[in-house]
């Protein structure tokens, strides 16, 4: 099923950078806590670059990270804006009750009901301060019958009343990905992880699928949890620590780099892009400086040669 030109979550607005979207759970106090003052300048000087693309979630910081950048984006025009969050989880206190709509609380716990959707995105408007969301995920769902039942008809709902533009499901994994986009029909599918200068495993089935149907790739998770930005200092693959063989590829990539005047983290956030049906990358930011080197590695200019010799470390044809 081809896109209708409506649901195109990311069109591009006059000096609008949405090939390249700014993840918010760093300043969700992913891993390491971020004063309000930092979260605040991070999505400025995301503003101020001209990101317009913004991904969110209540899992991150359980109602933080989507508080913050609601409360960064207040005033903005919000035609110009391109912001996506997720539903499936709901945000709890420390004693596991949901909390009010629109509150922030200590974790998150799975919800694919209908009514759990609901009540999800009613939350998410809140802490965005927002009437409406341009990409709609289901958040990493375990059980995919589960979710086909109970939660995807609720999306559909959603789009259809035009509460939200465009629907997707976001995983680390290939293969529920590759059955929601042949069962489902979905907008846009988000994968994290597999579609990397260290794993290419979406290419094999995922992206074959999504050309078939007419869906659109958003790839995050570029560099691995650490290893494609800095090999050296973040020797870290899918949030554990790296195989010898991953962290003795990932430093060949990085003198393949290094030989060219590029900078590793700009060639891995870029490598999506090269592949059809990828429509934008998100990589997050905790600090302006993050944001200032996004968006440097967006303007990069990487020779076709690179990208041929870093081919060749991996015998792609």
């Amino acid at each position: 099923m081809a896109f209708h030109p409506s649901r195109r979550p990311l069109t591009p607005g006059a000096g609008s950078l949405t090939a390249v979207g700014l993840g918010c759970a760093p300043i969700g106090n992913l891993y390491t806590a971020v004063h309000e003052a930092d979260a605040d300048a991070t999505v400025e000087a995301a503003l101020d670059r001209g990101i317009r693309f913004f991904d969110t979630a209540p899992h991150y910081g359980a109602g933080v990270s989507e508080l913050r950048l609601g409360r960064a984006i207040a005033g903005v025009d919000r035609d110009g804006l391109v912001i996506a969050t997720k539903v499936g989880r709901q945000v709890v206190d420390a004693d596991g009750v949901a909390v009010g709509t629109g509150g922030t609380g200590a974790d998150t716990i799975g919800d694919l009901s209908r009514d759990g959707v609901l009540r999800s995105l009613e939350g998410s408007l809140a802490r965005l301060g927002t009437d409406r969301i341009d990409l709609l995920y289901l958040h990493d769902p375990v059980d995919v019958d589960e979710a086909l039942r109970g939660a995807w008809p609720a999306l559909e709902e959603l789009r259809a009343a035009g509460v939200v533009r465009a629907i997707g499901v976001g995983m680390v994994r290939n293969a529920p990905l590759t059955r929601f986009v042949r069962e489902a029909a979905p907008d846009v599918v988000m994968v994290a992880g597999r579609l990397t200068l260290l794993d290419r495993t979406a290419e094999e089935e995922l992206l074959p699928a999504a050309r078939e149907q007419g869906v659109d790739i958003i790839a995050a998770g570029v560099y691995n949890s650490g290893i494609l930005a800095d090999p050296a200092a973040a020797p870290y693959f899918d949030y554990h620590a790296a195989s010898p063989e991953l962290v003795a590829r990932a430093t060949a990539i990085e003198a393949v780099c290094r030989s060219f005047g590029v900078a590793l983290p700009h060639v891995a956030a870029r490598f999506p892009l090269r592949r059809t049906p990828v429509e934008a990358v998100v990589v997050g930011a905790r600090t302006p400086a993050e944001v200032h080197e996004l968006v440097a590695g967006a303007a990069a200019v990487i020779p076709d040669e690179l990208w041929a010799e870093i081919d060749a470390l991996d015998g792609v044809a």
